[in-house]
């Protein structure tokens, strides 16, 4: 097996990665492509599918060619995506109807206001565990049928295929084959009932979706078909594995038990905690999901997202020009004044969890003469941390479980302030593991486990880690935390 390699597909907001692992699951090789962000004045978010799919073809060429291994030496792949991002595209000519319309853009309010109005939204809680929004996948799907030309009509004869990043990748990368998805993916659409595990025909018949243009839902570990990448490799391979990227992160992290919780701090941030094979449903505004199926067996999960992690950052240098790198953010904040009692509440696209609120708007608050460039700053980090700190609060208190330790990942996680001031809020141990780029990690992981090349107690045993501490005050912390709820009640839509 000393040759033998996994390929990872880590498709995210931002881009796609290839990662190449060796038998003993070590990282290779890497190789990534930016995609374009479309951004229009209404402030919806789009991506264009075929750029994703050539992107993918093209980091596996890299990656393959950079690390100079032999074609022949890769056995299986495992993909993890960017989730609740919709498409749809013709099932007979594969060519989408219009972009992806990306999990951030929240065009589809008005069509969960109208569900809500019908009284929907209790009944499609209880069987997909999810609040009704426009950012899971369903609203967006059914944003596409009504107003794209033709969608509709095309949808009722069953010519379409409406679907996610994953299930549009495997359809492509297997020439048509596959049209397929896993549970991870499917429990996030809105559309999928938790509890008997198939997709909720009075729901998707509410949203205007049929059915029958949704993927087969299969196990996360199961072999999706096949692929040459089109006709880079000798020999096609299979894909074994898909998973949406913050599962994908929970199995890569080891977060195997119930209890154990994981942050993805990546574009947003999925906040997950493990609940184990019974779904534990929550009236905080966190929603309950499945992590995986893997050979037929299933783990739920409590989940919280925040619509802007990393992409405050992202604000900071692109659009206030305050910062020229994501590095300068920790020397700005540990610089800033102590005594500075600016808060930023980042809704620029509403708030996720736990208030899910779509029509808040963002706001810095509490601003002295003492705000400079330092303190917005740290007000931006500091943001980010209080969100999921939010969510993790709510987390234990819904699963009745304390929060022992969290495990992070993501870019933002290389921020030392950052950390220590999250392990200051949570008050517990924050646990930042050295190998990055989690989601693709975990991906290839359970692709290498299900074909018997990696060994499940060597793979997360070895995995080495930073630890950061609560240091602050508790009565400290706790007046921060009260700052930061202040802010949060100036932003929420009355």
């Amino acid at each position: 097996m000393k040759h033998k390699c996994i390929l990872g597909i880590d498709q995210s907001t931002q881009g796609t990665k290839a990662l190449l692992f060796n038998s003993d699951g070590t990282i290779i090789c890497r190789s990534d492509l930016l995609h374009e962000q479309k951004i229009n004045e209404l402030g919806w978010v789009e991506h264009d599918p075929i750029e994703i799919y050539k992107n993918t073809i093209q980091v596996v060429k890299d990656v393959i060619e950079k690390s100079g291994m032999k074609k022949e030496s890769i056995l299986s792949i495992g993909i993890s995506n960017q989730r609740e991002t919709a498409l749809v595209w013709d099932k007979f000519t594969g060519e989408p109807v219009c972009n992806a319309i990306v999990w951030q853009c929240a065009r589809g309010e008005s069509i969960c206001r109208e569900l809500e109005e019908l009284g929907m939204a209790e009944y499609i809680k209880q069987h997909t565990g999810l609040p009704l929004s426009p950012y899971f996948s369903a609203a967006k799907i059914a944003w596409v049928l009504r107003n794209i030309e033709g969608a509709k009509e095309k949808s009722e004869q069953g010519k379409l295929c409406c679907g996610t990043i994953d299930s549009w990748l495997v359809y492509k990368l297997t020439g048509g084959k596959e049209f397929k998805t896993d549970y991870s993916n499917a429990s996030r659409t809105q559309l999928f009932d938790i509890g008997t595990l198939s997709w909720n025909h009075t729901i998707c018949e509410a949203f205007g979706i049929q059915a029958t243009c949704l993927a087969n839902v299969c196990d996360s570990n199961a072999e999706y078909g096949t692929t040459d990448f089109d006709g880079f490799l000798e020999t096609k391979i299979p894909i074994h594995a898909v998973l949406g990227d913050s599962h994908a992160a929970l199995f890569g992290q080891g977060c195997l038990e119930p209890g154990m919780i994981k942050a993805t701090y990546g574009t947003g941030s999925s906040i997950m905690m493990n609940i184990g094979k019974t779904p534990v449903f929550s009236n905080q505004g966190v929603a309950t999901s499945l992590a995986w199926c893997m050979d037929g067996d299933v783990n739920y999960v409590l989940e919280g997202n925040i619509n802007y992690a990393g992409a405050v950052i992202t604000w900071l240098q692109k659009d206030l020009g305050v910062i020229s790198s994501a590095k300068e953010t920790e020397e700005l904040a540990n610089q800033a004044n102590k005594d500075d009692k600016a808060y930023l509440v980042p809704a620029f696209t509403g708030l996720g969890a736990p208030y899910w609120d779509s029509k808040a708007t963002g706001c810095i608050s509490g601003m002295t003469r003492t705000t400079g460039k330092a303190e917005i700053v740290r007000a931006a980090l500091d943001a980010i941390a209080y969100q999921i700190t939010d969510i993790v609060e709510v987390m234990s208190d819904t699963a009745d479980t304390k929060i022992k330790e969290l495990r992070v990942d993501g870019g933002p996680t290389k921020n030392k302030y950052l950390m220590q001031f999250q392990s200051d809020l949570i008050n517990t141990t924050v646990r930042v593991p050295q190998a990055e780029e989690l989601s693709g990690i975990g991906a290839a992981y359970a692709a290498g486990l299900s074909i018997g090349v990696f060994n499940k107690e060597n793979l997360f045993s070895k995995m080495e880690s930073s630890v950061f501490e609560p240091k602050m005050q508790k009565d400290l912390v706790q007046s921060k935390k009260n700052g930061w709820k202040d802010a949060v009640t100036l932003v929420l839509s009355k």
